[in-house]
């Protein structure tokens, strides 16, 4: 029984996805900042015996999505999912807590290439949404996101490579831009980077998400709506010079996640870049494998 018209309007609205994507509370990691409370709605923190291990983004009233690399088993005991939480430690008055009932990697993620490296989690009852609860909307199979897109990370991790965050582990925010994949794959390597990934970062470095920030959402605004781009995957190192932060491409799992939640779908917006893509004047140089993308070399600059 809802005893408030106009918070059970909202939640109807949010409950039919007609609502995703906005923060109320929102004037606007490695480089970040300080998050505000209620900024990132959807923000979620997994943990297991009251450890914070994953980030993860509430897509509606009882699915998050995360990494798969989050996850070496698919049984659920003793996980639990932290929503409207500012810090780790010490009070926090508007969080709420779920244990999990499900935990669906996709079927063709590769631990070895970090590809498909996306996962649902089903809550073990809905949640009530409101200025510190609700949903992200998540960026539909047609968006187009060009080099340069602002977008931001958010999440719980490391401060810098082996930097943890300090008490009382407030919930991080960072600003980066996204790369293209062409350049990305500059970076990296030919052949580690995939379609099914997005990467975003600074060429001189100095801001990225980091270990402990895995599972969580890389959002971009759009007419006012927050629109989920990535899922943050992996990286080599955090923040190192012409290494981006690398993402799980949200968009390339429209028809999965809608095939794994029957009812009350999220929410699926189109994001579209304006202008030209810069992306498209970057020239692959060749690049030689050894067992590892962090081992290998290069024998032919990228050219722009």
């Amino acid at each position: 029984m809802c005893n408030d018209l106009l918070l059970c309007v909202i939640n109807l609205l949010f409950h039919m996805n007609i609502i995703c994507g906005q923060a109320s509370l929102n004037t606007r990691i490695v480089g970040g900042q300080v998050a505000r409370v209620g900024s990132w709605p959807w923000q979620v923190s997994l943990q297991r015996s009251g450890s914070h291990f994953c980030g993860g983004s509430l897509i509606n009233s009882q699915w998050v999505l995360t990494a798969a690399h989050c996850f070496q088993t698919s049984t659920p005991t003793g996980l639990t999912v932290n929503l409207g939480r500012q810090s780790l430690q010490g009070s926090n008055p508007n969080a709420e807590s779920r244990t999990v009932t499900q935990i669906i990697n996709h079927p063709n993620y590769n631990s070895v290439t970090f590809n498909n490296d996306i996962c649902l989690l089903q809550l073990s009852s809905p949640v009530t949404f409101n200025n510190y609860i609700s949903p992200v909307c998540l960026a539909a199979s047609d968006s187009i996101f060009y080099s340069g897109v602002n977008s931001w990370v958010t999440g719980w991790g490391n401060i810098g490579s082996g930097v943890p965050l300090p008490s009382p582990q407030n919930l991080m925010e960072v600003q980066v831009p996204v790369v293209g994949n062409r350049q990305c794959k500059c970076d990296y390597g030919v052949g580690s980077i995939t379609d099914n990934m997005i990467c975003a970062g600074l060429s001189a470095g100095g801001k990225d998400s980091c270990q402990g920030d895995s599972g969580g959402p890389m959002v971009i605004k759009q007419s006012g709506r927050w629109i989920q781009a990535g899922v943050v995957s992996f990286g080599d190192g955090c923040a190192r010079p012409n290494f981006p932060g690398v993402y799980a491409r949200v968009s390339q799992y429209q028809t999965w996640i809608n095939s794994q939640i029957s009812s009350n779908q999220p929410g699926f917006m189109t994001f579209t870049s304006t202008g030209t893509n810069s992306d498209l004047s970057v020239s692959l140089g060749k690049k030689k494998w050894l067992s590892s993308p962090s081992q290998s070399q290069n024998y032919g600059p990228c050219t722009c």
